[in-house]
């Protein structure tokens, strides 16, 4: 299936804040903050991040950054994309079983 047709969930064991127009995102292991694993997001990345909800498809989320800011839908897409890999090997998302269906 095609990643833009995929949805993505956040998982639980974190905290976010938003500090000085950036996300951090702190994961929680132990019951504990694991503060050699803070992650700061930029406006781009906080915009993906609030988009992640499991319901909405990668490809909304992409037709989102468009139209929020001046980028192509190629540009938006690679970038989407990278974010999206890079929150899911940091464990702070997964695949959601609520895929839109392929095809008409």
């Amino acid at each position: 299936m095609d990643i833009l047709t995929k949805c993505f969930i956040k998982e639980t064991d974190f905290v976010t804040r938003e500090v000085a127009g950036e996300t951090i995102i702190v994961p929680i292991r132990g019951n504990v903050g694991d503060l050699n694993s803070i992650y700061t997001l930029n406006e781009v990345g906080t915009k993906i991040w609030e988009l992640i909800d499991g319901k909405g498809s990668v490809e909304q989320i992409v037709e989102a950054i468009c139209d929020a800011y001046e980028v192509t839908p190629e540009e938006a897409e690679k970038d989407a994309f990278e974010f999206l890999v890079g929150l899911e090997e940091a464990g702070l998302i997964r695949l959601s079983i609520n895929e839109r269906p392929s095809g008409p």
